[in-house]
């Protein structure tokens, strides 16, 4: 199988090109990013071609792409891939806004292609885990959610409005608003946000807390933030913990590691040693195009965690909740 990357703005792209290198039948044919000097660097390192056009590279004898660029840039690149036949895996959020995301939606309907939205922590073995426990009944009728994602201030284009559609609740809401509909089946009615920059000094929210409410009336917090400090030992967490009728169970997708003290300015690190997320989700991409099925996280999928985001942004700025 071909698949060739569009843009390495985000900083996930380089974990989903090793991945991609980790697959025996798969090759790497090329690289489109404007970004020339970044471009080029990222093509030595994965020893493939570097493409400026989209034109030419979206002309290539391939499969698929894996979009990482900007927020903003994504309907775009979609789009465009679509009309040229590739199947696409795009990173999260799929879009800055929801008509965006439906024409993305649209366009890989119309031309025949896949489009599946990045969100890795599906392949999580103790989000996994705990999927299985719940989809067993173990932990009784679920009650509520307690979640979190709280992480490091990226800089760059993340924290501009225009590029990046939104801070961190848009980017760290995303992530276990899908979780939750997978795990319960069931869509988020209500929301009631508080949305700020706490932290950091920006022009762009890097905190919020959420509430939400779901159709069956299960209840959820989340506490979205880039609130880790450089100096803090991981990048940050992502937690849920479902409160059922029989049992509550808590998992981090980031828990198994081990710590390691150095001399320096971050004497402690925490070294992770689980499942490489990133690397499920490149395989399922794969499977899909190979099997010809329907995407493990769809379009749909997106757009439904996007709505409740934007839906945050929405209820802070007005002071009520807002209903979807």
């Amino acid at each position: 199988m071909k698949i060739g990357m569009m843009s390495f703005a985000h900083m996930h792209a380089y974990s989903y090109a090793d991945s991609l290198k980790k697959l025996q039948h798969v090759e790497l044919v090329g690289i489109f990013d404007d970004d020339v000097a970044r471009g080029k660097e990222v093509a030595k390192q994965y020893q493939t071609t570097h493409y400026i056009s989209q034109e030419d590279f979206l002309a290539l004898d391939m499969d698929a792409v894996i979009i990482c660029s900007e927020n903003v840039r994504h309907k775009e690149m979609v789009r465009n891939a679509a009309k040229a036949g590739k199947h696409i895996l795009c990173e999260k959020p799929i879009a800055t806004n929801l008509e965006d995301a439906q024409e993305m939606i649209d366009v890989c309907e119309h031309h025949g292609v896949i489009l599946q939205i990045a969100f890795p922590v599906r392949f999580s073995a103790p989000i996994i885990r705990l999927k299985e426990l719940i989809d067993r009944g173990e932990l009784g009728e679920i009650i509520a959610f307690r979640t979190t994602n709280r992480g490091q201030n990226p800089g760059g284009w993340f924290i501009e409005q225009e590029q990046s559609g939104g801070g961190a609740v848009l980017d760290h809401t995303v992530h276990m608003v899908d979780i939750m509909r997978w795990y319960l089946g069931r869509e988020v009615t209500e929301v009631n946000a508080i949305v700020d920059s706490y932290f950091h000094g920006v022009d762009i929210d890097d905190a919020g807390i959420l509430t939400l409410e779901f159709e069956n009336g299960v209840i959820a917090s989340h506490d979205a933030s880039w609130s880790r400090f450089s100096e803090y030992p991981t990048w940050g967490d992502v937690t849920v913990e479902v409160i059922g009728s029989k049992q509550t169970v808590k998992v981090d997708a980031f828990q198994e590691h081990f710590r390691l003290f150095t001399s320096g300015s971050k004497s402690l690190t925490n070294v992770f040693y689980g499942n490489d997320m990133d690397f499920g989700l490149i395989q399922d991409f794969v499977n899909c195009i190979e099997e010809q099925r329907q995407p493990s996280i769809s379009g749909k999928d997106g757009l439904k965690a996007l709505q409740v985001a934007l839906a945050a942004y929405q209820s802070s700025k007005t002071k009520t909740k807002v209903k979807l």
